[in-house]
């Protein structure tokens, strides 16, 4: 039997819907009753509980596998005993408890772990040193892989995946998608200077199925997708929306300094903006990946980003978000 831990967000909703479509025994792990809605039209049982909390051998002790895609997702600089709570604290003691009951673990980190590239010269499973630079979300994450591999060298049986920018439907909150929505709006869009590479959350969610069914030869996978500048990107956004294509790229410096005015903006509302200079940073830069590995080894099929996109928007306007 798999469970998935956060069944509510855009990647383990689109992991428990495409195990259940294909009959197998699946479990979605939710934090509390709020996130029941996303579970629509399934008919799976559901495990609520706080993955930082204690006792989880209870939770798990039915499951073979364990795919861990829930996570506090943000980038920025602030809250760090927020974003250790859930993401390291929780994956540690998951960890513990999947090496206790005999179950796989399957984590779900990010490639802001990995040391970057660019288009021409994309980066692969290099884990990344720490830095001063890094985002608290970012350093959280390279915490809770260090958690995982301490549980691998007492016996868990455990694979670390590293996603791309993830869009498509079943993105309830919404989260990446956030960005088509904004892309979509108004005669024009400002694009910042950089790139990343942009993902299907089925592709990546079809790999994690994969996954959970057979253990592959290594233990970490890129899951990337399409490499876009964000200019591209935001083209295909508002083609899929139905919008004129009109995109302009924004100078760094002007990125940045829109950043710097967000931290000053949160220092005096006590609160992070969105775009702050951690954000203005990294949108300023290349951001790609190779999942050539994923590919030859465990199947992994990208799908192409305009085909997220479309399917993500027709998802928001048929749930009145667009």
């Amino acid at each position: 039997m798999l469970m998935v831990t956060g069944a509510a967000g855009l990647l383990g909703n689109s992991l428990v819907r495409a195990t259940a479509a294909r009959g197998l025994a699946v479990t979605a792990w939710l934090r509390n009753r709020a996130g029941e809605r996303t579970l629509a039209g399934l008919d799976v049982p559901v495990v609520f509980a706080d993955l930082a909390g204690e006792g989880l051998e209870k939770r798990v002790e039915s499951a073979d596998v364990v795919v861990h895609c829930a996570a506090r997702v943000g980038i920025g600089r602030t809250d760090a005993a927020g974003f250790h709570r859930d993401n390291v604290l929780a994956t540690q003691r998951l960890a513990t408890a999947c090496r206790a009951v005999g179950a796989r673990l399957v984590h779900v980190s990010t490639v802001d772990t990995l040391v970057w590239g660019t288009r021409e010269k994309p980066g692969d499973e290099t884990p990344a040193a720490p830095h001063p630079r890094d985002t608290t979300y970012a350093a959280s994450k390279r915490l809770a892989e260090a958690a995982v591999l301490a549980e691998m060298d007492r016996g868990l049986d455990a694979t670390i995946v590293h996603p791309g920018f993830l869009l498509g439907p079943w993105d309830w909150k919404p989260s990446s998608g956030r960005m088509i929505l904004a892309a979509a709006r108004g005669p024009f869009t400002v694009a910042p200077p950089g790139g990343n590479d942009f993902c299907h959350a089925g592709a990546v969610a079809e790999a994690l199925l994969a996954l959970a069914q057979r253990r592959p030869p290594a233990d970490r996978y890129v899951l990337s997708g399409e490499a876009l500048t964000y200019a591209q990107a935001f083209r295909l956004m508002r083609q899929a929306a139905g919008r004129p294509a009109r995109v302009v790229t924004a100078p760094a410096a002007a990125v940045r300094a829109a950043g710097a005015a967000g931290d000053l903006l949160g220092r005096l509302s006590g609160r992070e903006p969105a775009l702050n200079s951690a954000a203005a940073a990294i949108a300023c830069q290349p951001h790609h990946f190779s999942s050539a590995r994923a590919i030859a080894e465990i199947g992994y099929r990208p799908r192409p980003a305009i085909e997220a996109m479309r399917e993500a928007w027709t998802w928001f306007v048929e749930r009145g978000y667009a």
